[in-house]
């Protein structure tokens, strides 16, 4: 390609040549009553350019020669390659993920000269019915830089990866066949501004679209919905852009505009019309405004559209041209420290978004933004921060169909150079064109309604400069930019309205909301890094949030998982993070932090979201009486969309249940309600819960009728008569062998051999098959979350470097003494003290624990744990033991259904769950502690026919169950590593330490750290004979 210094791709003052001026996304149509219809690509004058493009990769933009831009070249030898797609996931070049660093030698504007660069080409034959009409192009995304030929000329060039690059072909193009051609360059300058924490990747990954339009057709049309000060009546203002080669072809043009409702009836008795009357500089502005009466209101929660519909007519009245948007009716305002919609101070239970595929890369199906959007709704999540750069268009379309508020956030992300490029006026016409064009965009969606001027690109003038357009641009929405309040929240009113920390302490943004100085909303643009196995204290979070003034939530990060899908040699699939393309320059796994799998799946984490973000919520008043409290939490409706129920049950069993009365409780109200709940006659030893149910009550765009909206539970004030007794005296008797190192106790049905020396039960045998592997034995270490430390960051490991320091991977267990007493024939009992340390490594644990072996086959457990001041927090106080294959069949009573932990449980009810040992285990795609579940009163493993193992425990345990052992977990990078053990591994902890946050933020609460102290608690285990029921087991006591 024949170019030379400076080129386009390393000059920060070109970011296109004869690229056209930004506007609003709009259809041209050849008449109202089709642009009535909306049918997008079914109108005549659009021609989608996806499909298969001929396809060749240089290694560089100078070594592309001319002729691949000539209709003659002999291309017979290319590949073919999909548009839109990235070609670094369709087998060219590779993907590389980083979060700060450049992913070359950071030179702002210079670029690698090792670069590669894709050449795309195909033919388009240009509809007859075009002839005489003005030819565009648009490219919706192509990363980084590209240029442009048609018919061997060139058109132009772009860059921007993230928005649409439009171009006028009609001088370029001809009837019948025309070639296009565009050459894509992977680095460009514009890459130091789309450093944004996500897979670097190439190519055109966005449609590619042909249109056609009239010599005199619309521009742009935006659209401003404005309400009056009561929120009530509004007023319809539109602006239109006329373009036309020649002002004297239309002396006398008029645009007109109806708007149509959700039902196709017009709101206006006839449409709103204003003259041209002449077009300097080719350019003119039609101002059209209307009243509107009433209308229904947009917002997340009531997401009511308008079909605006504005054509363009001739001289004679004739329709040249129409087209059509949806508008929403709403206000956003700050007032009183509060950011309002519609004069209501919402809030932001949202998540940050990139563009992702596990296949595609940053291509994204439209049938897969609606299951993102319909899983947000299912959910509770009401808002998106478009994380770092513009969405795809389609996305802002269906976050104004089903509801969802945006923080839209422009292509600015120089996180590698930082303060570097916002204060070098060489790049700020850069900055200022990313920002214009995102707003131009996007303007008319009523589901934007802050824009952010970028993400981690430090501040400078040329932050200020972008905001001043904007507000001048658009002064309905208030601007965002985290950068300018960074470290110093009180600052950066130029360049931000709110206040947006990322990750703060809990107590920092409730003492920010205490003082009254602060005159800013806060909403958190990034919090809750949901990184692995995470998300703990989102409830903390939103306890804060919910009590102060000014505190208006935020978005976790982030949403989706942003593995890629990859096969190991031995064909098993796994996903992918950075590093395992052979990018050398990568930051691992830190791009493995959603809330959903890379297939959208959601993950435990998401069920936390939905219980802590619900819209009702319930306060016990007086459950003896059935009496308790519904509050709404939304801002715009009442809670007449849903059916409410409750059901009373006592351990598993369901005693009572019924419907709550209607319920149309006004937002922000609340209402007592009083259940007909009969006080139910207990069976001995059996706990009541109440469980409250809110559920659709018909059938939405996002969730079926019945789908689960909200709910609560209680533990009821009813006292159960004491469980029942076992007496020892009336228990077999037992047969005790000693030999050695070993005791031997044998009874009706069972042997248990213990080992002496080692401190712990060597065998036992129920029914004659074995229960155990490996007898149960004090267990202080967990696979390592991300949290704890990532594995592949030693930066980032400041718990996890703590447990290693202290050798807690690695224990050595010396038994101090064991002791055999027989208590009675019925009862034996064997004493052991133990201590485990890490040779080299201070501090250590002091155990005594002692088994009490009972006639009926129970074998309590009483321990004693001391962990030395001079440890750190600790992973987990508890035991583990090894079961043989077989035992697939996990039963708990406890918290459930799904995977949670101390500071993640608010989500799992207490109940009688069922499930395997395959079943709870959860793929983190970096493997890692998994599976847990908290407030155990009793787990048990069985086979097929109900044989096996029950533990109970006092005071409740936590529990989980697994086909790999924590090690397995630690060493393992990817769950293609890991090698399925058939023996079961079941750990039972007194305490386990919560998730918190620390891979990026605020780590574990200290109410949910596991301290250094004792630690006593009991556990009792039970053979499972076919038939017994592990419920009925856990009610009985044993009586010595």
């Amino acid at each position: 390609m024949n170019a030379q210094r400076p080129y386009d791709w390393e000059n920060p003052q070109v970011v296109g040549i004869n690229k056209l001026p930004a506007h609003a996304t709009f259809v041209p149509y050849p008449d109202e009553e089709t642009a009535l219809r909306g049918e997008g690509e079914g109108s005549p004058l659009v021609q989608s350019l996806n499909g298969e493009w001929q396809f060749w990769l240089a290694a560089d933009p100078v070594a592309v020669p001319d002729e691949v831009t000539q209709a003659d070249l002999n291309a017979a030898g290319w590949d073919a390659i999909h548009v839109p797609g990235n070609w670094t996931v369709q087998g060219y070049d590779k993907p590389i993920y980083t979060n700060v660093k450049m992913p070359f030698p950071p030179e702002p504007p210079r670029v690698p000269e090792d670069n590669p660069t894709g050449v795309y080409r195909r033919c388009f034959l240009l509809p007859e019915a075009w002839q005489g009409s003005k030819v565009y192009v648009r490219f919706d995304g192509v990363e980084s830089a590209f240029y442009l030929w048609v018919n061997g000329q060139r058109v132009g060039y772009s860059q921007g990866s993230r928005l649409p690059a439009e171009f006028e072909l009609t001088p370029y193009v001809h009837s019948g066949e025309n070639l296009i051609v565009a050459v894509v360059i992977r680095w460009s300058d514009g890459s130091y501004l789309e450093d944004q924490d996500h897979w670097w990747m190439a190519g055109i990954y966005r449609d590619v679209t042909l249109y056609a339009v009239p010599p005199v057709h619309l521009a742009d049309v935006t659209a401003r919905a404005e309400l009056d000060d009561a929120y009530c009546d509004a007023a319809l203002r539109v602006r239109v852009r006329v373009d036309a080669d020649d002002p004297g072809d239309i002396p006398l043009y008029t645009v007109e505009m109806q708007l149509y409702d959700a039902g196709g009836q017009a709101l206006f008795s006839s449409p709103v019309a204003g003259q041209v009357l002449g077009i300097p500089q080719q350019i003119a502005k039609v101002d059209l405004e209307a009243g509107v009466a009433c209308p229904d209101k947009w917002s997340a929660e009531t997401p009511a559209l308008y079909t605006l519909v504005v054509a363009l007519k001739d001289g004679q009245g004739r329709t040249v041209e129409a087209t059509r948007c949806h508008i929403g009716f709403r206000a956003i305002e700050i007032r009183d420290r509060e950011l309002r919609v519609n004069g209501q101070p919402v809030l932001f239970k949202g998540v940050d978004r990139h563009d992702h595929h596990d296949t595609l890369g940053k291509t994204i199906p439209l049938e897969d933004m609606i299951a993102e959007i319909v899983l947000m709704k299912r959910f509770n999540i009401n808002a998106v921060r478009t994380s770092h750069y513009p969405n795809d268009a389609r996305w802002y379309d269906l976050c104004d169909e089903y509801g969802i508020y945006v923080i839209d956030e422009a292509n600015i992300e120089c996180h590698g150079v930082y303060n570097r490029l916002p204060n070098d006026p060489q790049w700020a016409h850069a900055f200022l064109e990313r920002g214009m064009r995102m707003v131009q965009r996007d303007v008319n969606h009523p589901c934007v309604i802050v824009w952010s001027l970028g993400n981690e690109s430090g501040y400078g003038p040329n932050h200020d400069a972008l905001a001043g357009w904007i507000r001048g641009y658009d002064p309905t929405r208030p601007v965002h930019y985290e950068g300018a309040i960074r470290p110093d929240w009180q600052g950066g009113q130029l360049a931000s309205d709110v206040v947006c920390p990322m990750y703060p302490p809990i107590e920092r943004i409730v003492a920010y909301a205490q003082d009254p100085g602060n005159d800013r909303p806060l909403i958190m643009c990034e919090y809750a890094h949901s990184m692995g196995n995470s998300t703990g204290n989102l409830r903390e979070y939103w306890e804060a949030v919910e009590s102060h003034h000014g505190l208006q939530g935020g978005f976790i990060w982030d949403w989706i998982d942003q593995g890629l899908l990859k096969v190991d040699e031995k064909g098993e699939a796994y996903w992918a993070y950075g590093g395992d393309f052979g990018d050398e320059i990568n930051d691992g796994n830190f791009c493995i932090n959603g809330l959903i799998w890379p297939d959208r799946t959601p993950q435990p984490a998401m069920y936390e979201c939905k219980k802590v973000f619900q819209p009702v919520g319930f306060k016990a008043v007086d459950l003896a009486a059935g009496e308790i409290e519904v509050t709404n939490k939304q801002f715009f409706v009442d809670t007449s969309a849903f059916k409410g129920t409750w059901c009373l049950v006592a351990d598993g069993e369901m005693l009572q249940c019924g419907d709550l009365p209607p319920l149309s409780i006004p937002p922000r109200g609340s209402q007592q309600v009083t259940l007909p709940i009969e006080e139910p006659v207990l069976a001995p030893g059996v706990e009541c819960y109440l469980t409250v149910c809110l559920t659709l009550a018909e059938d939405t765009p996002w969730a079926g009728r019945g789908h689960r909206v909200a709910w609560e539970q209680w533990a009821m004030p009813y006292q159960a008569p004491p469980a029942e007794r076992l007496l020892a005296a009336d228990m077999p008797a037992l047969e005790v062998v000693e030999d050695g190192r070993q005791v031997e106790i044998r009874g009706a049905g069972f042997r248990l051999a213990f080992d002496l020396q080692e401190g712990r039960i060597a065998s036992w045998q129920s029914g004659g098959a074995d229960l155990l592997v490996s007898g149960p034995v004090l267990n202080v270490w967990r696979a390592p979350t991300d949290n704890d430390g990532i594995k592949l960051r030693p930066d980032r490991q400041a718990l996890l470097r703590a447990w290693l320091e202290a050798g807690l991977d690695r224990l050595d267990r010396e038994t101090l003494s064991a002791t055999v007493e027989r208590i009675a024939p019925q009862v034996v009992r064997i004493a052991v003290r133990t201590k485990a340390s890490a040779e080299g490594c201070a501090g250590g644990f002091d155990h005594e624990h002692t088994y009490t072996v009972y006639g009926s086959g129970d074998v309590v457990i009483d321990n004693t744990v001391v962990a030395s001041d001079d440890l750190p927090p600790l992973p987990r106080v508890g035991l583990t033991m090894t079961l043989p294959g077989g035992f697939e069949r996990f039963t708990w009573y406890g918290r459930g259904p799904h995977e949670n932990y101390i500071d993640r449980n608010a989500s799992a009810d207490v109940g009688l769950w069922e499930s395997t040992v395959d079943e709870q285990y959860v793929p983190y795609i970096m493997p890692q502690e998994n599976g847990n579940v908290t407030g155990v009163r009793w787990a048990a493993l069985s086979d097929e026919a109900g044989r096996g193992l029950i533990a109970m425990g006092t005071p409740h345990l936590e529990a989980s169950v697994g086909h790999y052992t924590a090690d397995d977990l630690y060493k393992a990078l990817h769950t293609c590593d890991l090698l399925r053990r058939d023996e079961v591994t079941f750990n039972l902890d007194a305490r386990q330490c919560g998730l918190g946050g620390a891979s990026c933020g605020p780590g574990t609460l200290p109410q949910y750290l596991v301290t250094p102290g004792t630690y006593a608690f009991r556990v009792r285990l039970r053979p499972l004979a076919a038939g017994d029921s592990p419920m009925v087991l856990s009610r009985q006591e044993i009586q010595a």
